[in-house]
């Protein structure tokens, strides 16, 4: 979250709620359930770290003052770093994966309810995603990473799919 908020105050210096509703904005339905304090927690931390100063702006009559927050040469700096690094984001399938053989090893829990938990909860999330995505007010900039989410959850189905086999597989001793 960090470099977005940079990112999104290269392009000018703003206030809080002015970097949550582009926040919002960019994720489309999916920043619906972005918590609006994390913005401002974001900014702290970032002016803590030197890479963003703010000044307390005057606000209308009938609104409070802001503080407007602005990039510091160490902020933009961060920015064309953070612009330049080539990432994926990853889904931490390691750690399912060691709470899958952790459970079976210490005979805590059953490796396919684990599994099939999991998928329920894919599919929830595959089921919100795929309803967002049909949604034809999405601004289609926001509609690809709707198409992401869904893609990247549909692999990992095929992933969970794929566990149960093999937990399946070493209970009958096949």
């Amino acid at each position: 979250m960090q470099d977005v908020v940079l990112a999104l105050l290269a392009k000018e210096p703003a206030h809080g709620y002015e970097l949550r509703a582009r926040v919002r904005d960019a994720l489309g339905p999916l920043g619906d359930a972005m918590n609006a304090g994390q913005i401002y927690v974001t900014l702290t931390r970032l002016t803590k770290a030197g890479m963003v100063t703010s000044e307390r702006a005057e606000g209308l009559p009938d609104r409070p003052d802001r503080r407007v927050y602005a990039l510091t040469p160490r902020g933009q700096d961060r920015v064309t770093s953070w612009l330049s690094e080539v990432s994926w984001p990853k889904p931490d399938l390691t750690e399912f994966h060691l709470k899958l053989v952790s459970a079976a090893t210490a005979r805590l829990a059953d490796p396919v309810a684990l599994v099939d938990a999991q998928r329920r909860e894919v599919l929830r999330r595959l089921r919100d995603a795929q309803r967002a995505a049909l949604d034809r007010s999405v601004d289609p900039v926001a509609a690809l990473l709707l198409e992401g989410v869904v893609l990247r959850l549909r692999a990992d189905l095929e992933w969970l799919e794929a566990c149960e086999r093999t937990w399946q597989g070493r209970r009958t001793g096949a």
